[in-house]
């Protein structure tokens, strides 16, 4: 049974860690201040179409939510397609900054490669093996412990076909 006050109370902790007003927090949902006000009194939920948005914003996931901010998993950290996506472009802005040759570069380059088994620098201009990285790379992390929500998955990687097979993977791991 989801308890609203307790999932009220998390809403407004986060909403107040991330330094944002109640209608700050409405703007970006779309919905009233009142409604933000309502949820953190718990005298309401919010609708569960905006709770994949609420979890991004407010750097948490949907289960963590619904829970007040317990969840019966134990997840390392939080991960996020753009937050992939984003590691990756610097790593090739390395490359760029530094020059391919660059130990540095080279030693993050390699690592990655015989970690994942793959040729990283391959995806660096084709923007659907890239996003096929990013999901391999998504299922190494939850193998490690790391979360990431089903949603976030579903709406930001393009490449359908990566996407749907890393999504029945992940649900196979147990994620929801």
């Amino acid at each position: 049974m989801i308890d609203m006050k307790k999932t009220g109370e998390y809403i407004c902790s986060l909403r107040k860690k991330a330094g944002m007003t109640q209608s700050e927090l409405s703007e970006r949902l779309g919905v009233t201040a009142q409604s933000v006000s309502n949820w953190e009194r718990g005298e309401s939920l919010p609708d569960t179409a905006s709770l994949p948005d609420i979890a991004l914003i407010l750097n948490t996931s949907v289960d963590e939510l619904l829970g007040g901010g317990s969840c019966k998993w134990n997840y390392r950290r939080r991960i996020t397609v753009e937050r992939m996506r984003e590691a990756l472009i610097c790593l090739n802005r390395i490359g760029v900054l530094l020059g391919t040759d660059h130990f540095m570069y080279r030693t993050m380059v390699d690592a990655l490669d015989e970690r994942m088994n793959s040729k990283v620098e391959e995806t660096f201009s084709n923007p659907l093996a890239l996003d096929a990285y990013i999901c391999e790379a998504i299922i190494a992390c939850v193998k490690q412990g790391d979360y990431i929500d089903l949603d976030d998955v579903r709406k930001n990687i393009t490449a359908k076909g990566a996407g749907e097979r890393t999504l029945g993977i992940l649900r196979d791991m147990g994620l929801k």
